[in-house]
């Protein structure tokens, strides 16, 4: 396995143990987790599932794995496989939706049911602006990370506006895309962050209908984010907040471990934070630090396993 396949998979394995390990408690208030704080991966609470079970995150990004391995980009293919998963309870971990944002939701209905193109179902609403594009588009910025970044980003905006269509939503995605492109070819993450928002600054501050979001973005765009402190991160569902505080628990922590137990320790969107911030994570440090049983819990752990494999070595042959 060469370097692009392995950390394809290791930044890919940890994001879905970022999900599982925040799906116990998400919701849950940052004061509570201060006193009773996640430090192993567990069961059951907030959906009463068993431990090692993901959710609609990852539910997700397997299904974009699968969609993207068929050989063709094909959005429409993707959008359809997002509607198995939604209505049919497709890459799910044990046959049934538990989990599911009302944007996404609406969308998917859109094609489903409304015979809608997935290139136009997307809400795009202000209040369409929650995290569940950023959480499944890991795998798009892996695969396509040899494009020319008009290229790249263009495919990440038609991706995310499958269910996320308002520009600031496009904005969060492209951004985060670009820093995982940087991580593939950067082993200095705070420079990563430099060239991934230079890049973004050139690239959106040129379209006034993303320039006059890009405010939105400014403490990631300065790179204040690093000299933070843990009270001015917020890490609730909308893109904005999870986007920030993935990004501050991948700067502030040297490990994939730490990393993913930072970012569900902050409470409330659990799962979603360590699924983004967990793809960081396994994509610079590894997955050596995330305990084997973490790993061996997972739902469907041996299909994950081939389908992340088979996934890594095609974007490593490209």
């Amino acid at each position: 396995m060469n370097m692009l396949q392995q950390k394809t998979a290791s930044s890919l394995r940890v994001a879905i143990v970022g999900d599982a390990l925040g799906v116990p408690v998400e919701s849950t208030p940052r004061h509570e987790l201060s006193l009773c704080s996640v430090k192993n991966m567990l069961g059951y609470g907030r959906y009463d599932q068993p431990q090692g079970t993901w959710s609609d995150d990852s539910s997700m990004m397997l299904c974009t794995m699968e969609s993207l391995l068929r050989g063709t980009y094909d959005l429409e293919d993707l959008g359809k496989t997002f509607c198995q998963w939604i209505f049919d309870a497709h890459w799910t971990p044990d046959g049934y939706v538990f989990d599911a944002g009302l944007t996404t939701f609406l969308a998917l209905d859109r094609i489903r049911n409304a015979g809608f193109s997935a290139r136009h179902s997307g809400g795009k609403a202000e209040e369409d602006n929650g995290n569940g594009s950023l959480m499944r588009i890991l795998p798009a910025a892996l695969y396509f990370h040899r494009e020319k970044t008009e290229t790249f980003l263009d495919r990440i905006h038609e991706i995310c506006a499958i269910t996320h269509a308002h520009p600031r939503s496009l904005i969060g995605c492209g951004i985060y895309s670009l820093l995982i492109r940087e991580l593939l070819t950067i082993a200095d993450k705070e420079e990563a962050l430099r060239q991934a928002t230079a890049e973004a600054m050139a690239y959106y501050g040129r379209d006034p209908l993303f320039k006059s979001e890009l405010p939105h973005y400014v403490r990631i765009l300065s790179l204040d984010i690093p000299h933070l402190s843990e009270v001015d991160i917020n890490s609730s569902g909308y893109i904005i907040d999870t986007l920030e505080a993935s990004i501050w628990c991948f700067l502030k922590h040297g490990n994939s471990f730490d990393t993913i137990l930072s970012a569900v320790n902050l409470g409330l969107d659990t799962d979603t934070t360590g699924v983004v911030a967990g793809g960081l994570a396994g994509l610079l440090y590894g997955y050596d630090t995330i305990p084997p049983d973490w790993l061996n819990s997972l739902a469907r752990h041996d299909e994950i396993e081939s389908l992340i494999n088979r996934f890594a070595q095609h974007v490593a042959g490209k």
